[in-house]
Formats: structure tokens, sequence, C-alpha cells
């Protein structure tokens, strides 16, 4: 994900995330809207990722649903982020 996008990951902003995950002989794809509630990263369990405190660090995106369910999203490199409404500037 580009440094761009990132910077306007702020919450407040809608956003439609696409989420793809390939298999064998087909892929699974689902798409998600939601207002962004927060945007970071955190590191994961894995031991064996040999990065920053040999922790794996994954770009995570919590949103909320219009019916007020929170969501946590790995973004990877299957995912597209389209932002529909930008945060409202302070």
């Amino acid at each position: 994900m580009n440094e761009s996008l990132r910077n306007q990951l702020k919450p407040g902003a809608v956003v439609k995330i696409t989420q793809q995950i390939p298999h064998r002989e087909h892929t699974w794809t689902d798409i998600i809207t939601g207002t962004i509630v927060s945007f970071d990263q955190q590191q994961t369990g894995s031991w064996y990722a040999h990065s920053k405190n040999d922790k794996l660090w994954l770009d995570r995106l919590k949103l909320q649903r219009t019916d007020g369910e929170l969501l946590t999203l790995n973004l990877d490199d299957y995912t597209q982020v389209e932002i529909t409404t930008a945060a409202a500037k302070k």
C-alpha cells in the first residue's frame, strides 16, 4: 500500500475494502464497507518473521459498519482499499 493511501486512512473516513483469498482453483472475494475507527501497524505473535523486534508487523484497519458491527481487517497484497468519503478535516 502506498504512503499516500496510508495517510488517508483516518478515523471517520468511509471505505470500501475488497479482500481476496486465492485458492487452488478459484479466488474467494469479500467486499466490506464501513467507517474507519483506527488504522495502525500491530505485531503478530510470529517469532519466525525476523523483522522489527523479531515480530511480523501487519497493517490493521478497524471499521464500524452502519449496523454498529466492529471489524478488524488485516490488509495484505490482495486487499484493495477505496476511500468513498474522506475523513472530515479538523
